[in-house]
């Protein structure tokens, strides 16, 4: 049975293309054609719409960008529902808001289709490796039916719980990055401006409790003035907004990532939204009159 992929942009393309890769046959669809192109020179079969990616395949990936994206591909005209049949599987790999999550998946059993929400976490470069982190929610037999899919674009791959559990705990991940990404900046503001390296200062720190994987991903780019996407500050905005959402329907407050928000806010109005997230230094760089960078 083929295997569908709707959704080709920076995560969609490399994942897909690590799914090709491990010998799935794949039929993809996207709006703009570049990415389509690629793929099927590397053997995937193209589709006009996701109806007919539907129509094609018992298993049906989605990686877009926000819930009304996955609402328009699944549920709108010519959407996935359209061509999917019972026993069909939609495993959306967007970061969405859980409530439509389980909304979108509510729709899709009315017509015997099952759904997995399983977002990622590792950003560009370990889409490209196959080595994203995938959190799973929905039924175990569903789960079990895809893990080994899911295998071939990531190393860890956790069911969380039922539907929704997955976009649930992609939202915790999101605000630690967040988060964790802030702390660095002003860290390396800090030192940086009090006369020691960055570099050195990274070097340091990386192997004691202050090292994480958003560390040695991010500071190599704040040190380099590289801040080309690999997940758009705008990108992480949504998130962030999912994740207040949430928590203010289920009575948590969130107040350290409210001021994150705002900080990302912040670049945005600056014309900084399609910055990679590790530009949230440029906050701090802003407020302290001075750049963190590499010695030449």
């Amino acid at each position: 049975m083929k295997t569908g992929f709707i959704g080709l942009g920076i995560m969609g393309k490399p994942m897909a293309a690590n799914l090709l890769k491990a010998g799935y046959q794949l039929v993809v669809h996207n709006r703009s054609q570049g990415a389509v192109r690629e793929l099927v020179a590397k053997g995937a079969e193209a589709a006009s719409s996701p109806r007919e990616v539907a129509e094609k395949c018992g298993v049906i990936v989605t990686m877009l960008p926000n819930s009304p994206d996955v609402r328009q591909v699944v549920l709108g005209p010519n959407g996935v529902l359209e061509g999917a049949t019972a026993g069909s599987v939609i495993v959306d790999m967007s970061s969405i808001a859980p409530l439509a999550a389980k909304e979108i998946a509510a729709r899709a059993a009315e017509k015997g289709v099952e759904m997995l929400d399983a977002p990622v976490s590792g950003g560009e470069p370990k889409a490209i490796e196959g080595t994203l982190s995938i959190m799973v929610g929905g039924k175990k037999e569903v789960f079990d039916r895809c893990c080994e899919m899911l295998g071939k674009m990531g190393t860890s791959v956790v069911l969380c719980g039922d539907v929704g559990a997955g976009n649930t705990t992609k939202l915790a991940n999101q605000v630690i990055v967040a988060l964790n990404i802030a702390a660095m900046s002003e860290a390396l503001v800090l030192g940086a401006k009090a006369g020691v390296d960055p570099e050195t200062i990274y070097r340091a720190i990386r192997g004691g409790l202050a090292g994480s994987t958003a560390l040695d991903l991010k500071t190599p780019m704040v040190l380099n003035g590289d801040f080309r996407p690999g997940f758009r500050i705008e990108l992480h905005i949504k998130d962030l907004a999912n994740a207040l959402d949430t928590a203010h329907e289920i009575g948590v407050p969130l107040p350290l990532t409210g001021q994150i928000m705002e900080i990302m806010q912040a670049l945005k109005v600056d014309g900084k939204g399609g910055d990679d997230h590790s530009g949230i230094v440029q906050f701090y760089e802003k407020l302290a009159k001075f750049e963190v960078r590499k010695k030449r």
